[in-house]
């Protein structure tokens, strides 16, 4: 399967309009110092850079969230933040991407995750300081966070869990998040990091990229028949229902375990799997960061609004191609996307 047809990417993206979804994960502010280089430092071998403005963008799972609103849908977000300004920030910028900072955690225990980078008026990255604290969150947090998603659940059609290994992802919280979304026959699609591999058993779906996918495995990962052999090992190594392995500019590899058990991640006996490879459709490639989180959250409004798994990562991987084409952590709009699909199928 090469991709996904243009009249029923439009059918399936004009679904997205109002579809719930809702993340939990590990929130990030992305601030941006920009200035112009024209010299060397005398002082060390390294750039001046004379500051010009400054910016910021939502990170993280709270980037996964901006990209849901951002195409159409109706987004509710979970995850701690810093009592600090990087916190205040954070939530200010939430509410004007529409949304509600009500379920963000507030602790005076650890710094709100925040990512300066230094680049140029080029769009150059000179440096970055990560202000940040990766221990777990203790357990009147988790508690918190686990209530928090238990109140909103009863609304959403998918959940997802962004994981960037900040402290917010736990085996306890996964836990009483699983068995929510179990209990309510809600899918979980998570975006992971390998060192917490077994806390996402029992999810829909998991996608790793494929240096995540290697690290998992211990094999590499150069050639389609490489692909389909490292979704099915990493399926049975997650213990989830399905794999999504993105694969740069080499595309995606999606094995479908099917969606029927709806967030238990257990294919019923028998079940057929099927397996596609998505060929990537960027045009210019300016920046991959942030490019999963709009991936993840493109797949999850599309299986909100009724579309098959293949049908989902087809719009995902549209979606992926917009997405780098922009500088840092970036959504990407229902036009942008439409216009995607049109171009395929010219």
């Amino acid at each position: 399967m090469t991709g996904l047809a243009a009249a029923r990417g439009r059918a399936v993206l004009a679904g997205f309009t109002g579809r719930r979804v809702l993340v939990l994960g590990d929130l990030m502010l992305d601030h941006f110092l920009v200035g112009r280089v024209d010299r060397i430092s005398p002082e060390a071998p390294v750039p001046v850079v004379e500051f010009e403005r400054e910016h910021h963008r939502l990170g993280g799972a709270a980037n996964v969230a901006a990209n849901v609103a951002a195409l159409g849908g109706t987004c509710d977000l979970v995850g701690v933040t810093g009592r600090d300004d990087a916190g205040r920030t954070l939530c200010d910028l939430a509410l004007a991407h529409g949304l509600d900072p009500a379920g963000f955690v507030s602790t005076a225990d650890r710094p709100t995750t925040r990512k300066v980078r230094v680049v140029t008026t080029r769009n150059q990255q000179v440096a970055r300081v990560d202000y940040e604290s990766d221990a777990p969150v203790p357990g009147v947090v988790e508690r918190a966070l686990a209530d928090a998603v238990a109140d909103r659940l009863g609304h959403a059609a998918v959940v997802v869990v962004s994981d960037y290994l900040k402290g917010v992802v736990t085996a306890t919280v996964m836990k009483r998040v699983l068995a929510a979304a179990q209990a309510r026959h809600v899918p979980v699609l998570v975006d992971p990091k390998i060192r917490h591999l077994d806390l996402y058993r029992g999810a829909s779906l998991v996608t790793p990229n494929h240096v995540e996918a290697e690290a998992a495995l211990a094999l590499r990962i150069r050639t389609p028949d490489a692909a389909r052999d490292a979704a099915r090992a990493f399926r049975e190594r997650a213990g989830c229902a399905s794999v999504l392995i993105t694969w740069g500019e080499h595309g995606m590899w999606l094995l479908d375990g099917g969606l029927e058990s709806r967030g238990t991640g257990r294919q019923p006996r028998g079940a057929a799997v099927s397996e596609s490879h998505f060929p990537a459709v960027a045009r210019e490639v300016a920046d991959v960061t942030g490019a999963g989180d709009t991936v993840i959250a493109t797949l999850a409004l599309a299986l909100a609004a009724g579309a098959t798994l293949p049908e989902a990562a087809g719009l995902a991987n549209h979606a992926a191609g917009c997405a780098v084409g922009h500088f840092g952590p970036a959504t990407v709009s229902p036009a942008e996307l439409a216009a995607s699909l049109e171009g395929s199928a010219e």
